[in-house]
């Protein structure tokens, strides 16, 4: 039998790429994005798990892959604008994990893998919600790693430099390529694939022993 999962933002350029890559390597996946559910609220987080598992009848996974970016200095950063980040990067993977806990632990071998950001693991200005949201997710994911453990539930975090997306491409065209990849060693973006290929890896046979992890896929951001 075919593993399931749940990707969400699965429209965007990395969450397509996570959909394309799994069904390649033969999972059944439920790609929701803005259209099918508001990850802002609980009911959109459990709407999304319940549908996952009507189609399919199991849950072997689950990628919270949705989110967004607002640029403010904390000064003038809107408070909506915070509340909104926090919700759909932090709060919603802790609805879908809550969600999903039952179905996961069922599976035998569940995994949980939150796609955050290098920004999980620094941070720069002028982008308060998005680096405090993406640093709580790390926390969030070693809890479920620890709790985790005896249900069969692995959780992990993939945080990728900056990604050939819309979202950043729309930052190279406002600041230029050579400000957006200033903090990179290796001055290129990565391609939505090599995150897919990171996630397909960590939901694998040979990723079971990655948990409560987060892993740097950050073209040597952190190692300054």
């Amino acid at each position: 039998m075919s593993r399931a999962a749940l990707v969400t933002g699965a429209r965007g350029g990395i969450g397509r790429a996570i959909v394309a890559r799994l069904e390649a390597d033969g999972w059944d996946v439920h790609g929701v994005d803005v259209e099918d559910a508001d990850l802002a609220t609980r009911d959109g987080n459990r709407a999304v798990v319940d549908a996952a598992l009507e189609r399919f009848g199991r849950l072997d996974a689950v990628v919270p892959n949705a989110g967004f970016q607002h640029l403010a200095s904390v000064r003038d950063f809107p408070e909506e604008q915070w509340d909104a980040l926090l919700a759909v990067l932090l709060t919603s993977p802790f609805l879908l994990a809550k969600y999903a806990w039952d179905a996961l632990a069922a599976s035998g071998d569940g995994r949980i893998c939150v796609i955050a950001s290098a920004h999980a693991l620094t941070a720069s200005p002028h982008k308060a919600g998005y680096v405090a949201a993406k640093h709580g997710v790390l926390g969030l994911v070693k809890t479920l790693a620890l709790e985790g453990a005896e249900a069969g539930i692995a959780a992990t975090a993939v945080c990728p430099a900056f990604v050939r997306t819309p979202l950043a491409e729309r930052q190279v065209e406002e600041r230029g390529l050579d400000a957006v990849i200033e903090r990179h060693a290796v001055k290129r973006m990565l391609e939505p694939g090599e995150v897919a290929a990171t996630v397909a890896f960590l939901l694998g046979p040979d990723g079971r022993g990655f948990t409560g992890s987060a892993i740097p896929l950050d073209l040597g951001w952190t190692a300054a």
